[in-house]
């Protein structure tokens, strides 16, 4: 008789390639690692147009500025269409922990490239608060506690039109009382002129409109939406309204992340990450069809080395969370922190709105147990908790799910 073959151990960790120890945080979001995609000289050919004035002015010093780098853009807008992005289940969720090889160094020098965040092929909401998010939880494991985020919508093309309309007009009513530089600078683009940190310039800004005034519906709509995230994770922020980048391809959501603690004498950066929308870009430089795109990078040293040790293999999920609505978004960033905290591996995804996307991927990966949040559930503030494979079922109070979770996976 034959011997019944035994059964092989499960595997309980997946594999992974550019990963170090604090891309956990991201992958745990819901990024996936990727090796930063190089820079070649087509996606510095299509950027060339778009390059002037494509910094954001530090206006503490002056003279320091933040580089957006639309070369890096193009390149993964670049990567999206070669390798068929598109095919895959929507938004696409990339971290990658090393720079882009064959950016554009210009104005940078005084900005340590840490690591990028983006999201590619979805225009909700989410994405924002995703990426700031995750983008908090690696500066706090790199020690910054005390910061804010300072944020700014210019909205769609048709909201940068208007604006750009009535920018310029307020300019020419003043251009004889800004200096020689800034005269020169409305020839060319009205927005530079609000990140001017002369005097005279200085004054006249107070008075210039605000891009907000000028936002369409459905941006308005969705700036309003990053802000209720924001507000229902209790991140400090604030209105910047000169906080505008480029608008050859910048649209929408404009952010940075600042370090309230910053002092010069200390060489802590007072600029911790930058992040910015990116709807309009694919077209504009050829592309057939649109893609939408929202990234942010980190822009720090390593503190902590021991944070960018390589690592090859990580817990695989216990549970994924699935929720439904607007309602359960807003509460699920700060719960899936909590469970992320009590180190319980979770698969999300939370850029994703359809039930049918991510159901799938529970039964695909084989996930034991689903955290399920609808309208009535962040109502009530509970959560249902469903084993997969007998389907049973219990509605667990939020402030008690860690704990719940914890007693599952022993």
């Amino acid at each position: 008789m034959k011997k019944n073959p035994e059964k092989k151990p499960e595997n309980k960790f997946i594999a992974y390639e550019n990963l170090d120890k604090i891309g956990e945080i991201p992958v745990y979001y819901g990024f996936f690692p990727h090796k930063s995609p190089e820079i070649k000289k087509v996606d510095l050919d299509h950027a060339k147009s778009l390059l002037e004035g494509d910094f954001i002015e530090d206006e503490e010093s002056g003279r320091a500025r933040l580089p957006l780098h639309v070369e890096e853009k193009v390149a993964l807008l670049r990567m999206y269409t070669e390798d068929n992005l598109h095919t895959l289940p929507q938004p696409v969720m990339f971290y990658f922990k090393e720079p882009f090889k064959g950016s554009i160094k210009k104005g940078s020098h005084a900005f340590h490239r840490y690591c990028d965040l983006e999201i590619m092929g979805g225009t909700k909401s989410i994405a924002e608060a995703l990426l700031i998010q995750t983008a908090r939880a690696i500066l706090k494991e790199e020690g910054y506690e005390n910061i804010c985020v300072e944020i700014n919508s210019i909205g769609d093309r048709e909201s940068i039109n208007r604006f750009t309309r009535d920018l310029s007009n307020y300019y020419r009513k003043h251009v004889n009382d800004m200096h020689a530089e800034c005269r020169q600078l409305l020839k060319k683009d009205p927005f530079d002129l609000l990140a001017c940190t002369n005097d005279k310039c200085r004054k006249i800004n107070e008075g210039a409109p605000r891009s907000m005034d000028f936002l369409s519906e459905s941006s308005r709509t969705h700036f309003q939406e990053v802000l209720e995230y924001l507000e229902a994770l209790g991140v400090a922020y604030k209105i910047n309204n000169h906080l505008i980048g480029n608008k050859k391809y910048c649209t929408e959501t404009i952010f940075s992340i600042t370090n309230l603690d910053h002092d010069k004498k200390s060489g802590d950066p007072k600029t911790l990450a930058i992040g910015v929308r990116y709807d309009g870009l694919a077209k504009k430089i050829g592309f057939k069809k649109e893609i939408q795109g929202v990234g942010i990078s980190v822009l720090i040293k390593n503190n902590k080395t021991d944070l960018r040790k390589e690592i090859k293999k990580l817990k695989k999920p216990f549970a994924s969370f699935v929720q439904l609505g607007f309602e359960s978004k807003l509460l699920s960033l700060s719960i899936i922190e909590e469970l992320r905290h009590a180190k319980i591996p979770l698969y999300l995804s939370l850029a994703r709105d359809r039930l049918g996307a991510q159901v799938s991927v529970v039964e695909k990966h084989h996930i034991p147990y689903a955290l399920i949040m609808g309208k009535k559930e962040a109502v009530e503030r509970t959560v249902i908790v469903r084993n997969n494979d007998t389907h049973a079922q219990e509605i667990v109070n939020i402030d008690e799910l860690s704990g719940y979770m914890k007693k599952l996976e022993k």
